[in-house]
Formats: C-alpha cells, structure tokens, sequence
C-alpha cells in the first residue's frame, strides 16, 4: 500500500464527528417538537410524550414517514415546513456525505498516486524506516535531496506513521517481497539503501533487489556483524557498511585518542564547522597534485576506485576525477559524502 505524504484526518475522526452532527440534528428535532407537541396529532388521540417526539423524529428525518403522528395546527405544520424538511435534507447529506467522502478520498488518493509514479525519477529507496534509515535520510536531504526523490519501504505501522508524517512517500510492506519494491519503482531508482535491523533481511532485499534491477542499480547496505558483510557483497550489496565495528572503532578511538573523536563528529555531524564534500575536477586542475590545491584534498575517487592522498607519493588530478575534501559547513555549493 502507498502512503502519500497527506496530513489528514482519522476516518475514526471523521465518523465521530458525523455521528456526533446527526446526533445534535435529532436532538435539536426532537426539541422543537416537543415545545410544540400540542400541535400534532397521534392514532391514540393521547398526545405526545417525550418518547414519541424521539419517534416522530427519527422516523421524519430517516423520511422513513409511517404517519401515524402528523401536524394538525398550521403552527406546527408552518415548522414542519421552515425546519423539519430541511433538517430531514440535512441529516440525508450528512449520512450519505460519508459514503461519498471514502469514495472521492479514494479516486483522489488514486489520482496523486498515478501524478507521483509520473514525476518520478531517479529516487532514493529506503528499505527500514528505523535509526539508520532516518539518519540515512537526513543525510540525503542535507546534500540536496528533496523529499519527493526519496521513498521508504517499511512494514512496520509506526514506521510508516512516522515516514509519513515527515513528508515521505512510503510503501508499507516487506522489502523482501519483490511486488513491494515493485510499488516502490526499484527498477528505476538511482541507489537503495537497506537499513533493517537484521543482517537476514539485508541479505534478502539485496537478492531481491539484484534480481529485479538486473544488478544495474547501486546498492548500499548496513550490517551489524562483520563477518555477514562477505555474504551481503555477494548478494549483490555494491557497498557495506558494518555498524558494529564502526561503532567499536570509534569507541577505541575515544579510549585512546580523544581528539581523533572529536574530529570524526565534527566531519559527520551537520553544521559543526569541518564537513567532507565532493566535486568534479575542473579543466584548469587536471595534472596538477591535488596537496597544491587551495582546498584541503583527502582523495580522489578514479572510476570509481579511491586513490588515498597519504604518503609522499604524487597522484596527479585526470580529466573526470572527483575530488574529495573537507570544506566549510556553512557552504553549500558542493554536494557532502
């Protein structure tokens, strides 16, 4: 099922509300009647208790009309006429707006879903809309992303709420089945990103996904052991990424050298100074040694292959090299890894 990023009201919410607007419409009825029950008549000629104006009441709005109470005063006929027939009017629209309501949402609801499979292109599929996969997308709409580019995948109903409540177009099922990725257009999608919470699942969205796109979309996947990280490139996962020894990782470098730390969190935490970017080369920098460059180079990525700047060997910039460095976070002109 897909989630539009629509704020809306609960049908729960919608159904309290009409019952509770027929409910005052009886009432309010049911009021006017019996203030002027005197001017209606009954089979048993005894007059109107407070039971029979409910009665005459429901029966005259559901136009169910038995008629065996009627006006016989022009008073209350001249009310029949000014409230009567439109409250009856009234309380039809209200009973039959419902029905109409769930009909037109769902024609609207159709009609949205076929304009977003239009605009389409080149997305970003999330499969798991938990930490890693809401701190996935952060980092996608802080390097320029919009929110229509991206699409979550997420089988769990909190998930969905709340992918769907931060503006993302979510489609609530399994990642593992291959009609879910389908609704999500994985064939034509620019990456996926895999974000479960269990290594078995990676594995599986990432044969799914392999199988389906033919091994032609670039798959990112995040596990939590070590030794499944073999398994998941083989599956298909283009890169990988072990949370649990990142983690350890950082956690030794907090142990051993603090500062080191420091300057991790500054390089990954958004709008603290140092951030890692990425550009093209420029004509004017292509043979020249990345270290002469006014900005500070950490790597250039060649075919895809990085080639690390440490040591003192020189590796001279070629003509559609990217350039990897640390730039000012304030500046937006370059896109952030």
């Amino acid at each position: 099922m897909i989630h539009l990023p629509r704020v809306r009201k609960g049908p729960l919410r919608a159904l309290a509300i009409r019952l509770a607007l027929a409910l005052s419409l009886v009432l309010a009825t049911v009021t006017v009647i019996y203030l002027d029950r005197d001017g209606y008549r009954d089979v048993n000629q005894d007059g109107l208790t407070l039971l029979d104006c409910f009665y005459y009441a429901v029966v005259s709005l559901s136009t169910t009309g038995y008629g065996d109470i009627a006006p016989f005063t022009p008073h209350a006929r001249l009310v029949n006429v000014l409230f009567i027939t439109p409250a009856r009017v009234l309380f039809l629209i209200i009973l039959v707006g419902t029905t109409l309501e769930v009909l037109t949402d769902q024609y609207r609801n159709s009609l949205l879903v076929s304009r977003w499979r239009r605009q389409l292109k080149d997305h970003i599929v999330i499969c798991g809309y938990g930490t890693k996969g809401r701190a996935a997308v952060a980092a996608l709409l802080e390097t320029g992303y919009t929110k229509n580019r991206i699409v979550v995948v997420e089988s769990r109903p909190e998930g969905v709420r709340q992918a769907q409540s931060n503006g993302l177009v979510t489609i609530e099922g399994n990642a593992t089945r291959s009609a879910v990725l389908l609704e999500a257009d994985v064939k034509n999608c620019k990456a996926v990103i895999i974000a479960t919470d269990t290594d078995e699942a990676s594995v599986l969205i990432s044969l799914t996904v392999r199988q389906l796109t033919a091994g032609q979309v670039r798959i990112i996947a995040s596990v939590r052991e070590q030794e499944n990280a073999a398994l998941l490139k083989q599956s298909g996962a283009h890169h990988v990424i072990v949370s649990s020894a990142t983690a350890g990782r950082l956690l030794g470098l907090t142990t051993t050298a603090p500062p080191l730390i420091d300057v991790v969190e500054d390089l990954l935490t958004p709008g603290q100074g140092m951030a890692l970017a990425m550009r093209s080369a420029e004509r004017s920098e292509v043979g020249q040694n990345p270290r002469q460059l006014r900005t500070l180079v950490v790597a250039l990525i060649r075919r895809g292959k990085v080639l690390p700047l440490g040591g003192e060997q020189s590796v001279p910039i070629e003509t559609g090299d990217m350039i990897v460095y640390i730039r000012d976070e304030t500046s937006d002109v370059n896109v952030a890894v």
